[in-house]
């Protein structure tokens, strides 16, 4: 696993998914406001106004529509078209896990260098300690990581297991999971960014290093 060396200098680790979850039903729904060139901003603001009676009020609020608007604005329109006119469940929880990966480099740099890792190695069980390992690791080249509270990084950790089983990355007994990726999601990431293939455990990138 690659946890020793210090990171080059990339996105900072925002570690603000510090309530909820992959937020499916949420994010599709909001998802589905969006007009095509329209600031995610706008978006976010008739999310919060129509959201009053469309949502539950544990994800109303400005700060988890926030949450979710940041992570739907990594995704490209016609990644947004695909989630909300075609994509099946599955499909959707993987392309918000995309997401989710492009937001928080914390996330991404998790799904491969320990989920993807740990698979390939037959290690298929993910016990919650796989989480400090890595986030002391990292912590050790990172100001920001290394000032957050034992109490925040423990909801942090138990935010992430959730939205990992909730993308079916992994499963309800912290089993990783293969990733089965139809052929649209596929040509879709491949067309997009085919790097995103990386953080789902399971699948090749050919002539590719993750």
């Amino acid at each position: 696993m690659a946890q020793k060396a210090a990171p080059a200098a990339k996105q900072p680790y925002k570690m603000s998914f510090t309530s909820g979850g992959l937020f499916l039903t949420e994010s599709v729904f909001v998802a589905d406001l969006h007009r095509i060139g329209e600031d995610w901003k706008d978006t976010l603001e008739r999310a919060l106004q129509e959201g009053a009676t469309s949502l539950p009020k544990a994800v109303s609020n400005r700060r988890s529509l926030r949450e979710i608007v940041n992570r739907l604005m990594t995704l490209g329109d016609e990644e947004v078209r695909f989630l909300t006119e075609d994509a099946v469940r599955q499909e959707q929880q993987y392309l918000l896990w995309i997401a989710t990966c492009r937001a928080y480099r914390f996330v991404r740099e998790f799904a491969v260098e320990v989920i993807c890792d740990r698979y390939l190695s037959y290690q298929l069980e993910l016990p919650l300690e796989t989480f400090d390992i890595f986030f002391e690791a990292k912590a050790e080249w990172d100001d920001g990581l290394a000032a957050i509270s034992d109490s925040t990084r423990s909801k942090l950790r138990q935010i992430m297991f959730r939205m990992m089983r909730e993308a079916s990355i992994i499963s309800a007994e912290n089993r990783i999971q293969s990733t089965y990726l139809s052929a649209p999601l596929r040509n879709l990431i491949e067309a997009t960014n085919p790097r995103d293939l990386s953080v789902f455990p399971g699948i090749m990138i050919e002539g590719m290093q993750s």
